[in-house]
Formats: C-alpha cells, structure tokens, sequence
C-alpha cells in the first residue's frame, strides 16, 4: 500500500488512523522525492526486523543508532557482549571490561537501551545460556558438558560449557536476568549458544540431550520472566525442531557450513515456518564477502541474500550500530558500509515494510509445485533469453508462487550472470534478460489485476497491462534485475472479456 501526504513544509506529518499493515510512504520536498515506509500492527512481537550494538564506551554518541534504528525500521536490537562475564553479567560495577577486554560503561549501555527503545525498537540484552568463564568455573563444573575425553565442551579456552537445563545453574541464570534487566532496562534477551554438543555427560553420569535442555531453559526464563522478549539463537537450525514452538518470540537460526547456498536458505526459512506458528523467523546470515570482495561484487550477494529470505517470508540480522553489518560472528569486529550499502539498505529495508503483507505474513504458503508448469498450467513466467526454474540454480532465474489471501504472489530473482548459488561470495552483474512474459489461467469473468515491485526500481506496486486470449490472461513484466515481485489478483472483476490480444 503506497500513501501519499503533505507536510507543508512541516517536520511532522500527520498520517492519521490506518489498518494494519505495511505502507510506502512518498512525499516531495521542491524537486526532490523521498519515500520511506511504516508499518501498523496489532502488537510490537508481530515482526523482528533485527539490529545490533556492540559499542559501550563512556561518552559514546548515540545519534548514529538512533538514526539506524529508524531509517532501517529495525524493531529490535542486540546489545552484544555488554555484559561483564557470562556467568556474571553485572559483577563488573558501572565500569569494567568485559572478557575479551573491551570497555564497558553501564551508564552507556543504558542510554543506548533508552536511544534505541525511543526510535522504536526494544533493547535486547546477549546472554549465552550455558558459558561460563574461568573465574567462575569452580562454582559449575560440578555441571560440566563433558566430551568423549571426559573433558568439559568449551569455546577455544575461553569459556566451558555447562547444562543449560541444570536446576542450580537455571535458577542462577535466571536472576542475571532478572537483574539486568532491573539494573539496565532491558525488553528481553537475545539467548545464544553455540551449536554443539548435541548429547554429552554430566560429571554425576547424566546424559544430556542438549536440545531438549534447550526447551527446559526457555520455560524457564519465560516462567520467570513472563513480559521479556526472547530470542533463542538456533546454531546452524540446531535444534530449531524443539525449540521452534517453546515459549519466546521468534525462530532465529544462524547459518553456517553447510548452509552455503541460496537454496538452503530458503529451505532452512521453511523449516523454521513449519514449526514457528505465528513467530517471526530471522536469519543470521554474517555476509563475510564485504571482506574480500568490492562493494559492488558485495552488495549483489546481499542483495540476493535478501531476496531469497524475504521471498520465503524471514527477515536478516545484519545491520546496527551506526552504518555496519555484520561480517564476522564475533560483532564488534563489523563492517563500516560504504554509500552504495547504505542506499541498498534502505531501499530494500522500506521494501520489505511497505509489502510485509506479501512477504511475511505467516498465512503464506508455497504453491509453486502446484502452480507451474504443463501440468498444471496455472501460472508461470518465462524469458526469451533465460531459463527459469524452482530451484536457485546459477545461469538461471529462480521462480517461485505464492498465496496469500486469495492473491498470488511470483518471486523472479536474476541469477543468469552468476557461476555459482553461494549467498556470502562475490556475485557478478545481474545479465540483463528483458522482461518476462506472465501466462495466468483466468476465473471466468474476472480479467486478474497483475502489479509489479523491485526494491531496486520504484518500490511500490506498479500496475501491468493485462490482456486476455480465451481461458487465459497475459501480461508483459518490466526487465528483471535483481529480484521482481508480481502480485496476481485473479478475482479482480474486469467482466466476461472474450478479446483477443
């Protein structure tokens, strides 16, 4: 839905009452046109456009977050590695460093919670759910995750693992929280873990099924902490199964080898979708490639990233702080963007607000196979100059339907010019193949109403011409860049049209 108003010269722009949903939002400003995009929903859980800070250091200026905050309609935040160890998130006092030496000032941490929750979003604190340091490890080992060696599961030597579900270290883990979140103001937490192990012994003899230790330790924090976000991070989908329905307020996986393609992340967004009911899924896709390759070769694998998670209905942890992403798992070693990030952030980030409907609502279903081809000769697209097909397969444009509330919805995304499908490499420039040409079979009386969008183009939803030939309606689409969508209304009411075109 795009609306457009007049400020008059104002700074605030009234937009009244709206229904629910995602909005583009265009006014001018003399010659200039501005877009930008808001969202309307029922509660402020319905969606996780997630961010991330990692800076604490006194005196640190908070505007560049804020402005984050806002511009990207981010609607939570990270605070990453605030804390002072990771079995003791306030034993620092208001100024410490934290384990891996940076500095900490609470008084920061809390101004950027308060920053972050005026633009909009809430302040999640990081919280690894079963790590413990060497200056408390005496007091835990007694739960220790032992390995075949009979050694404790650790991280490098920096931290050791213990069972996250153990009654003691529950209920201690449990009342960092409680504090931190009275002491610092948090809305919730962000609960990591490290993807491993997936069964261990304790030292009492105790097999440990990790992924359901899991489960036990978000019931518990939620029965302890009934109003706070949670976000549980499933490593590489473990153990996404049984977590994925425990009480919190998103499916967040993040990828690693051998996740490597652009199809296993829209198999992964399945997965998730299939046990996550109504919660938002995020994906934690670190685009390493900002590291090796120009910006422009790296923009066009985030740009395809995108694409393939916002087409399957998943949002992506990647930007925060003050114009950065996330390149490496460890956050404070991120990425300053260049311009051409920054606008590709923006328009795509306003994209995925101003279709949210088309997107990420959880009625979405995949109706590709049931839609496509000879057989079923219902939809489909296709190019003079290109093949498509319903897999991410390189040379090629990836084809996939949608439904929605009677609509249906092609995903088209451009990866003709490309020698592989990997989502964290340097991508080639998108070939150009022209437009594709869409064949509908039609509802008697009804000619289907047939609109465009591409995040690199104008945005919002552009009407198509749409002609009819008998039991079929057809339309010419705009040249394909990157990624197209095109909605299909097939019970628009364009009356009984037996032209020929």
């Amino acid at each position: 839905m795009v609306r457009e108003f007049d400020h008059n010269g104002s700074s605030v722009i009234p937009v009244g009452v709206l229904p629910a949903g995602g909005y583009g939002v265009e006014f001018s400003t003399g010659s200039a046109s501005i877009r930008t995009a808001l969202q309307v929903a029922a509660t402020d859980t319905v969606r996780l456009r997630y961010g991330f800070v990692v800076d604490y250091s006194p005196a640190r200026d908070l505007q560049g977050v804020a402005d984050t905050v806002r511009r990207l309609h981010l609607t939570g935040v990270q605070f990453y590695d605030w804390a002072y160890r990771h079995a003791s998130l306030l034993g620092g006092g208001e100024n410490y460093t934290d384990a891996l030496d940076q500095p900490i000032s609470l008084a920061t941490v809390r101004s950027l919670v308060d920053a972050v929750q005026q633009a909009g979003a809430k302040a999640l604190g990081y919280a690894a759910v079963y790590a413990v340091g060497p200056q408390e490890w005496g007091n835990w080992e007694h739960q220790a995750l032992l390995n075949g060696a009979e050694a404790p599961y650790g991280l490098g030597d920096f931290l050791c693992l213990v069972d996250p579900a153990a009654e003691d270290w529950l209920g201690h883990f449990v009342g960092e929280l409680d504090a931190s979140v009275k002491s610092v103001g948090f809305d919730g937490f962000h609960l990591d873990q490290y993807g491993y192990p997936k069964v261990a012994r304790r030292p009492d003899g105790t097999v440990v099924d990790v992924a359901s230790s899991f489960a036990t330790m978000i019931q518990g924090v939620r029965d302890e902490l009934p109003d706070a976000t949670l976000v549980f991070n499933n490593v590489n989908d473990f153990p996404t199964w049984v977590t994925g329905s425990s009480p919190q307020d998103a499916v967040y996986i993040e990828l690693w080898s051998p996740q490597e393609t652009l199809g296993s992340l829209g198999s992964t967004v399945a997965r998730a979708k299939s046990v996550a009911g109504s919660k938002p899924v995020v994906i934690a896709a670190y685009q390493h490639v900002y590291d090796s390759a120009s910006a422009e070769e790296a923009d066009r694998a985030t740009g395809l990233t995108m694409a393939t998670l916002y087409s399957h209905g998943a949002t992506h942890l990647l930007a925060g702080e003050a114009d950065r992403i996330l390149v490496d798992p460890y956050y404070v070693r991120n990425h300053t963007i260049e311009l051409s990030t920054a606008d590709l952030l923006k328009r795509w980030y306003d994209f995925l607000v101003e279709h949210d409907e088309l997107l990420l609502d959880p009625s979405i279903v995949d109706v590709t196979g049931a839609t496509v081809g000879e057989y079923n000769d219902d939809t489909d697209v296709t190019f003079d100059s290109a093949v498509v097909g319903e897999t991410a397969q390189a040379g090629q444009v990836w084809r996939r339907v949608t439904e929605s509330n009677g609509r249906r919805i092609v995903h088209l995304i451009n990866l003709v010019g490309q020698t592989d499908s990997l989502w964290d490499a340097p991508r080639n420039a998108m070939t150009n193949i022209g437009g594709g040409k869409l064949k509908i079979r039609r509802i008697p009386g009804c000619r289907p109403r047939v609109q465009v969008a591409d995040p690199d183009g104008a945005g919002r939803l552009i009407d198509v011409e749409v002609t009819v030939d008998g039991e079929f309606a057809f339309a010419d689409l705009p040249p394909l860049s990157l990624w197209q969508l095109v909605l299909i209304d097939p019970t628009n009411q364009g009356g009984e049209d037996n032209d020929r075109s």
